[in-house]
This record gives structure tokens, C-alpha cells and sequence, in this order.
């Protein structure tokens, strides 16, 4: 909560909440309970799923949940979808579901979940109709670029994690798009991870969190996030750090002079229209200040751009 008050102070635009299930790092499994709450004690900032992963759920049930957010919080609420199930396979099981069918339905229950909203569903969804919520794809590969084409939506891609197909899913997305009622022209939000400190070598240590974090997920073992360890890329093996770098393409680590010299080549590299933060940071403070830096150089860049 003090993450996201202190980025709605700061101007950040949203606030989104991921859906993951048994994954001790991740304390957002109640996606939809998380994103009430989090409104409820913030005032502009949108607030939405980033995202809830649809082959968990019917589309009638997240057409409910979030027409009521909508009717709660409106004009702040966002719906991002994603065709994972945010766990592995025996967490998918149990919540009842085959993640190899669901996953292939995710087009068509999509379609359906829009319905809701539009008001001409199968069912009435009381609270949905008529909601007010934009509805956006996210990927980790090619599928959902051409989905987000398709049905004209805004895209989302997941480069702070998997950066590898990023260049392509974007170039699909924008040469394929077909505009809707939702969305005239190609839109595509970017995760950039991002910790900013006063120095980089400070940046660095409070980084060893996020490294640790990547680590262990790499050897199928996820945890709590850890505390910082002074000089942990200097333990890992070559073969580990060059893992990780890779896995790391798409991030902005080190001083505000760093973070601004490489977020400003993403953006020009990308042409992204927006970026989603992320920053695994132990401590509350660091992490509040690494915000607070990044929103100093997205005003010096975009000064920049209108100079």
C-alpha cells in the first residue's frame, strides 16, 4: 500500500498486481481482493491486473468482479489477460482446472468476457454489463501479439522477464493490428525492470534481491524475496551470471545517470508507448526511493522529447 500511494504522489499512471499461486515471493494470488483494496486507499491512480490469468477463471466470474471494481472505483479500473496459468501444474490442477484446455480456449473466452461488458453475453453479468473497463493482452511470446492484433486491444509484454522475443512480438503486433471500438491504433506497454539508487553500487547490492530471486526460480526452488548479499554476482558461476544477464536484457540498474541512459535506449530501441515498472527490492525504503528516482527521469526524458 505504501508502494502505491507513494506512486500515485509521484504521478505514476498505474498500479497493476500480478496473479500467481503458490509461489511464496508473490502475495497476490486474490488478484481482483488486492486491486479493491488498493483502490479503495488510493484516489487517481488506475489500479489493475497485470494480470489475471483467464484460464483459471470463467469469464463470467471476472466479468463480476471486475464490473463491480468498475462500479466501485470507476474510470480507475484496468483488465489485463494472460493465457498462463500463473502456476505450475499441480497448482492448476488444483484449482480445477486443465491448463492445457483452458489455455486453449483463451481466445474465445476473451471474446466472451468482452461480451459481458458489451451487454450482449449469454448471461446478463449483474455487476459488468455495460462496465467500463479497458481490457488488455499480455504475452511472453508471439501468441499474444497476434491475439492483441486481432481483437484490437492494447498489448502488454512481459520483457522484464522474458525479453527474448520481444522485438518480434512487437513488429507483429503493429503490422497485424485491427482497430475496435476499444482501440484505434497499436499500443504496446513494455515491463522494464528497474532499480534506482544513489549510487550504483548501492543499486547493485539492493539488486542481489531481484538476482536471487531469478536464481532460484532457475533451479526450481521460489522463495520469499531474500535480503540483499553484498557481492552475490561474484558467487554464481559464469554460466549462472550469463543466465541471468540474459534473463535481465530489459532493465535499468544502477545510479539515476544509469537508469536514465538505459531506459532511454529502450525506449528508443522499443518505441514502447509505456512501460511497466517492476523492482524486487527487499527494503520498503530503498524501494520507495527507486520509484521515486524513476519518476525523476521520466520527467528528464520527456522533457527532453518536448525540448
Amino acid at each position: 500500500m505504501a508502494l502505491a500511494q507513494a506512486a500515485e504522489r509521484l504521478g505514476y499512471q498505474r498500479f497493476w498486481l500480478a496473479e500467481h499461486h503458490g509461489m511464496p515471493g508473490i502475495a497476490s494470488a486474490a488478484t481482483s481482493v488486492l486491486i479493491g483494496h488498493v483502490a479503495g486507499k488510493t484516489q487517481t491512480i488506475r489500479v489493475g491486473s497485470g494480470g489475471i490469468m483467464l484460464p483459471n477463471h470463467s469469464p463470467l466470474v471476472i466479468a463480476e468482479q471486475f464490473g463491480t471494481l468498475d462500479a466501485l472505483y470507476p474510470g480507475r479500473i484496468d483488465l489485463g489477460l494472460g493465457r498462463a496459468p500463473g502456476s505450475d501444474l499441480a497448482t492448476a490442477r488444483a484449482m480445477r482446472r486443465d491448463p492445457h484446455e483452458a489455455g486453449a480456449r483463451f481466445p474465445a473466452d476473451v471474446q466472451e468476457l468482452q461480451s459481458y461488458f458489451l451487454g450482449d453475453g449469454p448471461v446478463r453479468a449483474v455487476p459488468g454489463n455495460g462496465a467500463n473497463v479497458p481490457i488488455w493482452i499480455l504475452g511472453s511470446s508471439l501468441f499474444g501479439a497476434q491475439l492483441a492484433a486481432q481483437l484490437g486491444l492494447p498489448f502488454a509484454f512481459a520483457s522484464h522477464f522474458a525479453p527474448e522475443a520481444l522485438m518480434q512480438a512487437i513488429e507483429i503486433y503493429r503490422t497485424r493490428f485491427q482497430p475496435s471500438a476499444q482501440l484505434d491504433k497499436p499500443y504496446v506497454m513494455l515491463g522494464f525492470a528497474a532499480i534506482a539508487a544513489d549510487s550504483n553500487d548501492e543499486a547493485q547490492l539492493i539488486a542481489s534481491s531481484l538476482y536471487q530471486t531469478f536464481i532460484n526460480l532457475s533451479m526450481g526452488r521460489p522463495a520469499r524475496l531474500q535480503s540483499p548479499v553484498a557481492d552475490y554476482l561474484d558467487q554464481l558461476s559464469p554460466i549462472a551470471r550469463a543466465q541471468l544477464q540474459q534473463r535481465l536484457a530489459c532493465s535499468a540498474i544502477g545510479s539515476r545517470d544509469t537508469v536514465m541512459k538505459a531506459t532511454r535506449a529502450f525506449l528508443d530501441k522499443t518505441g514502447a508507448d509505456e512501460l511497466m515498472l517492476t523492482g524486487h527490492i527487499f527494503n520498503i525504503t530503498a524501494r520507495l526511493r527507486s520509484i521515486e528516482i524513476m519518476a525523476e527521469v521520466h520527467a528528464a526524458l520527456f522533457a527532453d522529447k518536448a525540448a
